[in-house]
């Protein structure tokens, strides 16, 4: 595979870009008592469209399932604010891919793009906390096998095609197909923690970390 041109300096692919990320943090109001996770869910919402109108490049709604934050279906909150929202780009952050399901994942991500126009960015995990595991029956065991083949799934997708594929964790599809497609791709990144591992597998997906 012939590797990418790189951009030319001073083009937009160097231009500095700035975003902010929520997991929806838990807090109290001002008499100390605590917000419920519904008004903490509407406000990032209020949040992301007072950044989409004051030139913010990107926002990002993490994944986590505790009582000390309020997001756990970032999707849903991301598609709820594509519909409020003109310019921003909306990201997860991340997606803990290893406890969910590739081609489900896929399909929020491109509904989200339809309806934001484009706008939609997956950066894909493992999970720095483990909470979704048990809570979704996964065996931490399997940690580096659950995301090592569900990113490889994922990046199967990514081409919208016919997928043939197989692994251990699931069964294997054949010319399958998975709808919707997106107008112009899905913008797909892999969140990594530091190890050399993770930047080379990123570099072999040829997915940006």
């Amino acid at each position: 595979m012939t590797p990418p041109t790189p951009p030319t300096p001073g083009s937009p692919a160097h231009a500095v870009a700035f975003g902010l990320d929520t997991f929806g943090d838990t807090s109290v109001d001002r008499d100390g008592a605590p917000v419920p996770h519904a008004q903490v869910i509407r406000d990032v919402v209020e949040q992301a469209v007072l950044a989409d109108r004051v030139g913010v490049n990107a926002f990002g709604v993490g994944e986590h399932h505790r009582p000390d934050f309020a997001v756990s279906a970032p999707d849903v909150v991301l598609a709820g604010i594509a519909t409020r929202t003109e310019r921003i780009t909306l990201g997860s952050a991340v997606t803990v891919l290893s406890s969910d399901d590739p081609i489900r994942v896929f399909q929020r991500f491109s509904t989200i793009d339809a309806m934001s126009n484009g706008r939609a960015e997956v950066v894909l995990g493992r999970g720095s906390f483990t909470e979704s595991f048990p809570l979704f029956g996964f065996d931490l065991q399997q940690y580096e096998q659950l995301f090592s083949e569900k990113l490889d799934l994922f990046a199967a997708l990514l081409p919208e095609g016919p997928v043939t594929w197989s692994g251990d964790l699931r069964p294997p599809l054949v010319e399958q197909h998975v709808y919707p497609k997106t107008e112009n791709g899905l913008a797909a990144w892999i969140a990594v923690g530091g190890s050399p591992e993770s930047v080379v597998r990123a570099a072999r997906y040829r997915m940006p970390l």
